[in-house]
């Protein structure tokens, strides 16, 4: 459920605009030229839609994390533990050279936390209810360096980039797939088809299927990086006794796109692995384990 909720968040926006471009004759008037495809018209169709959904997606990122996940924000510490988790967060941002991001707390009793938004300088860094039952303040503190540390990174922006360029070449290539065969083997030799509408919508579904596995290798390859980043904010020693406290709350990844900022990931098992945001706990332990850790 949760691959297939990640692929239709992804493919969702394209697939919305495509059927609203077509009902109304506009990519019809783009792309048409003669009988054929006017290539550079496709490119830029592709490439303003494709990144067109990736960006409104990051912009919406925080908004939208906030009511999915029913995120409390902390604007005035009511205990003390809000008080540390502010506290944490800030020295970590500040030694990250970011701007401090928002802190909230989300009702889960799984032990997660992700990251969100669209600038360095504007996230949203929130734990679940169940990590600040379930870890000790170390652990928690390095789980909050793995978030402050993905924000750093720039990860966010860097996976709407990635996601942009995928779904230009979905988009793009969909339409070239999808007009070879409707003239070759439907023989249509005058406009576009109904050849043409049925093959590039499921080369598209195909298509993105393959860009979401591209993403998911990408975002696993992210991960160690967060690790290493929040062993540098809270320790080594801590970063790695949290990810050990995480083996024995294993759980599934956080819902769509927020998965791929969270720190606990589900365990890998046959094709799935390929769609999983995060490697297995063991092999992150082992990376942070060898000497100089994973860069």
């Amino acid at each position: 459920m949760r691959i297939l909720l990640l692929l239709l968040t992804n493919f969702a926006v394209l697939l919305l605009v495509s059927l609203t471009f077509r009902l109304f004759g506009i990519e019809q008037m783009l792309l048409s030229s003669g009988t054929g495809l006017n290539m550079t018209s496709l490119l830029i169709f592709a490439a303003i839609f494709g990144f067109g959904g990736s960006f409104i997606s990051l912009a919406l990122s925080k908004w939208s994390a906030k009511r999915a996940m029913r995120v409390e924000v902390i604007d005035s510490p009511s205990s003390q533990q809000e008080r540390w988790l502010l506290q944490t967060v800030e020295r970590q941002a500040q030694k990250a050279g970011i701007g401090v991001p928002e802190v909230g707390i989300f009702p889960s009793n799984v032990v997660n936390a992700f990251a969100t938004g669209m600038r360095r300088n504007n996230a949203l860094v929130a734990v679940s209810s169940g990590l600040l039952k379930k870890m000790t303040p170390d652990e928690a503190e390095a789980v909050l360096g793995h978030e402050v540390a993905h924000v750093a990174n720039g990860d966010m922006v860097t996976m709407g980039l990635l996601q942009g360029v995928l779904n230009t070449f979905v988009i793009f290539l969909s339409r070239i797939i999808g007009h070879f065969v409707d003239r070759v083997v439907f023989r249509n030799e005058r406009g576009f088809g109904i050849g043409y509408f049925v093959v590039s919508i499921i080369a598209q579904i195909v298509l993105s299927i393959l860009a979401t596995i591209i993403v998911m290798w990408f975002s696993r390859w992210r991960e160690y990086r967060a690790d290493a980043g929040g062993a540098d904010l809270a320790g080594r020693q801590k970063m790695i006794a949290a990810l050990k406290r995480l083996q024995q709350n294993q759980a599934e990844d956080l819902p769509g796109e927020l998965a791929a900022f969270g720190i606990n990931g589900g365990k890998p098992t046959g094709l799935r692995a390929l769609f999983l945001s995060h490697p297995p706990l063991e092999s992150r332990i082992a990376a942070l384990q060898k000497p100089g850790g994973m860069r």
